[in-house]
């Protein structure tokens, strides 16, 4: 795995930890414009937020290292860091790097010739938990842990530090000095967390010391007790903190599934709890109801009058074997609309407060092979798409803003955002048939098929792969509308890949990348196989060469014989010798394309796989409108329905799709972290494609360039610059079309300040607590 591929891997298994605005933004703070939504998290003064309490935050499972630079490292580890770790660079509420006077007095860059130097002023009152002082043994030790020269470090990324080539005390103990052996556009992102020299210091104290406990912190909580049998993490105040205190006693991360959250908060095991669309529903529903018990949703509403009629008359009837399971179904069914109501009784007092996530949903499009190699056609599809609508079905049902994303590399509100769709254009169905008349498809072409294969709507139907066997998954899936863990190991659903499928060229882009871009010079608004799968697919092809043989023995065609072709069998001679010397070609099946797209005998058909769990249904819902505007057209497509614990690994890395719906996190750091999503994939020993997490496998050389230039630009402004031409590019080659950002809703409990969805930032973890009861506010307030 390369260490770009790592890097980003990282990013995408982590949540963005941020913090409410901070001064010294810098010079272009009105670039981007504002955030698409703003945080909705009960901002309030610390003077109202009483001292003391716990809070029970949901988490999606315990952490698997507490390390944030290994592979393993997943959202929870990066939360605890961000509360016990120092953070020398904080993500604002517009998704900005700002320096955290917390941990930093000033850092800036001194000098850029001959060589990019760095100069951090520690905040003298910093100290760890034993009571040593933060300094450059610290910085010096992560360098050296994380800058790939020695492989005994277990390192998930050594992105930036790389590029460092010496770390040095400054004039006082509370200076540090980096020089860069090459520049490093991206140095903000660096030493965030900052680890204690004790667990950087030596490969075995990194690889094992940090993986379940931390025993030298540095931030407004320190680490507590972490009982993976509970499933919760505790994270106590730090009575060695030198900033505002934290407002909590205790801070309980608590590891429940985002199905089962609901229910954790009516049973009051839960205060704070990201939640899916399903879960927001029942607390709206819980505070219009105002728990009252009526039968018009839940399991109540799931049983029709028949089928009460049918449940009655069983529990009650002659037959006492019947009547004893229905009388057993009946007390279940009545237990469980007992245990809904008690359920909507509590979660009355829930709020459900909303924002847009830092992550955007995209279209993605193999361009590894088939049709959709040809860059024609994959503007041609995205052209053919409706991304307002799109937009529209997911937000404005939740009352959010329902803008497109405009970029691929930044959202609304970061400095490095412009919106450059312009540069592929707007939805014209015109122009795209027009795309793919000019890449040779045709309606009412003919199509060739082979004898056996079925054709009209039998050959584009829904399909739904998820109930196959598979392995589970060794961790959950996401099961969070499209964000799926790119790199957990996981089982494989069994969804073969035809033989003989090449993974093609990769079409450069370049050719086309001018077209339509007049704006683009100033801003404008894979893994191996599970062995199950292996199995499953040898199965599948010695199914389907016995399926073969058999057709060819029988000649047949859709399944019937003709007269004429019985008669022809029967006149055939039954000595050998009298045979034909070759036997006659397999009768081919010829139709028209009708109303469709064809070329070469071919429909112009697209396999569209899309996740089938629970949390996902807005996502098939949009892949369900974008095979509707794609029929429009010409364009026929297959819905394809996955497990979720099988999507990314067996079908995304894998390169088995052809259209796909999944999300990427945006960051501060794009020519850092996006580059291996964008990086042109590199052609194998072996003769398959490198693709990082190009997972398009379309990519140019220029993009790559205009990356590398980025990285290397000291001037922050020219460096966005070179971004927005980069995301340009990106646009032009239509590889990936993003769609929306996505929806952030948060369960939180009545009282609890600074906290809920917190869009493009993050907590300030010692700011969150229990809002003071108003009587106590005004007697303070008095005494004052």
């Amino acid at each position: 795995m390369s260490q770009r591929r790592r890097r980003s891997l990282a990013l995408l298994t982590s949540g963005v930890l941020a913090l409410p605005l901070l001064a010294g933004c810098g010079a272009g703070d009105d670039e981007g414009g504002p955030a698409a939504a703003g945080q909705d998290i009960a901002a309030t003064t610390r003077d109202k937020v009483k001292d003391g309490g716990v809070l029970r935050w949901a988490v999606d499972s315990m952490p698997g290292t507490l390390n944030a630079f290994q592979a393993d490292a997943d959202t929870t580890t990066n939360r605890i860091a961000g509360a016990v770790l120092p953070q020398l660079f904080v993500l604002d509420g517009k998704g900005r790097p700002v320096a955290n006077p917390d941990y930093l007095e000033k850092a800036e860059v001194v000098e850029r010739e001959p060589k990019q130097v760095v100069l951090y002023k520690l905040n003298q009152q910093a100290v760890w938990s034993d009571g040593r002082e933060i300094g450059a043994a610290d910085f010096v030790s992560q360098w050296r842990a994380l800058n790939g020269k020695d492989s005994a470090y277990w390192t998930a990324r050594n992105a930036g530090y790389d590029r460092i080539e010496k770390i040095e005390r400054g004039k006082t103990d509370l200076e540090v000095k980096v020089t860069f052996v090459r520049p490093y556009a991206d140095w903000r992102s660096l030493f965030s967390p900052l680890y204690p020299k004790q667990v950087t210091g030596t490969p075995e104290s990194f690889n094992e010391g940090a993986r379940g406990a931390l025993k030298v912190t540095a931030g407004p909580f320190g680490l507590g007790a972490i009982d993976k049998k509970t499933g919760t993490a505790s994270l106590t105040r730090n009575p060695r903190w030198w900033g505002s205190p934290a407002k909590l006693d205790t801070l309980v991360l608590t590891a429940v599934p985002r199905s089962e959250r609901p229910a954790a908060l009516a049973a009051g095991k839960l205060d704070l709890a990201e939640i899916d669309r399903t879960g927001a529903d029942r607390i709206a529903l819980a505070r219009r109801d105002a728990a009252k018990a009526d039968g018009a949703h839940g399991p109540a509403a799931s049983v029709t009058a028949a089928q009460a009629t049918l449940s009655w008359a069983l529990a009650f009837g002659l037959d006492e074997d019947k009547a004893k399971e229905a009388q057993a179904t009946r007390q279940k069914h009545a237990e469980s609309v007992k245990r809904y109501a008690e359920e909507q009784g509590a979660l009355r007092g829930f709020t459900v407060r909303k924002s847009l996530e830092p992550a955007y949903t995209q279209l993605a499009m193999n361009g590894a092979s088939g049709p959709l190699a040809d860059e024609r056609v994959r503007r041609a599809v995205a052209r053919a798409l409706d991304r307002q609508a799109l937009a529209d079905i997911v937000l404005k049902p939740l009352g959010l803003p329902a803008k497109p994303v405009g970029s691929h590399l930044a959202l609304a509100g970061q400095q490095a955002y412009a919106d450059n769709s312009d540069a592929l254009g707007g939805q014209d169905p015109q122009a795209s048939q027009a795309l793919l008349a000019d890449a040779g498809w045709r309606r009412g072409g003919k199509i060739t098929e082979p004898a056996g294969a079925k054709a009209g709507s039998e050959a584009s139907k829904e399909t739904d792969d998820s109930k196959t066997p598979s392995v589970p998954a060794a961790g959950p899936g996401t099961g969070n509308d499209g964000l799926y863990i790119v790199g957990q190991d996981d089982g494989r659903n069994g969804d073969g890949q035809p033989d003989g499928q090449p993974d093609g060229e990769i079409v450069d882009a370049d050719a086309f990348a001018a077209e339509g871009r007049s704006g683009q010079s100033h801003p404008s608004p894979v893994l191996a196989p599970a062995p199950f799968a292996d199995l499953q697919e040898q199965h599948l092809r010695a199914q389907a060469e016995a399926q073969s043989q058999a057709d060819a023995a029988n000649a047949v065609d859709d399944g019937k014989r003709s007269p004429a072709l019985d008669a022809e069998t029967a006149a055939e001679p039954a000595d050998p010798a009298k045979a034909s010397p070759a036997p006659a070609p397999a009768k081919q099946a010829v139709r028209t394309s009708g109303n469709m797209l064809a070329k070469d005998g071919k429909p112009l058909a697209l396999r569209f796989v899309l996740p089938a769990g629970p949390g996902s249904e807005a996502l098939r819902t949009v892949g369900e409108r974008i095979a509707q505007m794609l029929h429009k057209v010409g364009v026929q497509t297959e819905l394809v329905k996955v497990a979720d614990e099988s999507f990314f690994k067996d079908h995304i890395a894998s390169g088995q799709y052809d259209l796909a719906l999944y999300s990427w996190p945006a960051t501060a750091y794009p020519a850092t972290d996006a580059r291996p999503i964008f990086a042109k994939p590199e052609p194998a020993a072996d003769g398959s494609l490198l693709v990082e997490q190009n997972y398009t496998r379309v990519g140019t050389d220029h993009i790559d360039q205009l990356f590398d230039q980025a990285l290397g630009e000291l001037d922050e402004a020219a460096s966005r610059d070179l971004m927005r031409k980069a995301d340009a590019r990106i646009w032009a080659t239509a590889g990936s079309i993003p769609l929306y950002q996505r929806p952030e809703l948060v369960a939180v409990k009545p009282g609890l300040t600074n906290a809920g969805a917190f869009g493009l930032g993050a907590p300030r973890y010692q700011d969150i607590g229990w809002k003071k009861p108003a009587q106590a506010a005004k007697d303070k307030n008095a005494k004052n």
